[in-house]
C-alpha cells in the first residue's frame, strides 16, 4: 500500500530530510575532527611517558554526555570515545 501525502507536506518532508543530510554531514566532519585531536592528546601523552588512556577524563566526558543526553548520550560518548581511543 502505497500511503499519498499532500503535496506541501511531501515539500516539508523532503526539506527536513535535507536539513538531516547537512546536519549528518556537519556531525560527521566534526566526528573526524575530534578523532584526530583525541590521537594528538595521546601521542602527546605517550611521548612524555604517560599511559594511552586517562580514565578520568574518559569518566567526564561520558557524565558530559549523558547528564545532557541520557543513557543515550552516554553511548554516543562511548563510541567517540572508541573511535578516539581504540578498543579497551
Amino acid at each position: 500500500m502505497t500511503e499519498t501525502l499532500p503535496s506541501d507536506t511531501e515539500q516539508i518532508i523532503a526539506e527536513a530530510r535535507q536539513r538531516i543530510d547537512d546536519l549528518d554531514a556537519r556531525i560527521i566532519e566534526l566526528v573526524q575532527q575530534r578523532v584526530a585531536v583525541s590521537q594528538d592528546v595521546q601521542r602527546a601523552r605517550m611521548g612524555a611517558g604517560g599511559r594511552r588512556l586517562h580514565l578520568a577524563r574518559e569518566m567526564e566526558v561520558l557524565r558530559a554526555y549523558g547528564d545532557t543526553l541520557g543513557r543515550p548520550g552516554t553511548a554516543l560518548a562511548m563510541t567517540l570515545l572508541e573511535l578516539g581511543r581504540g578498543r579497551v
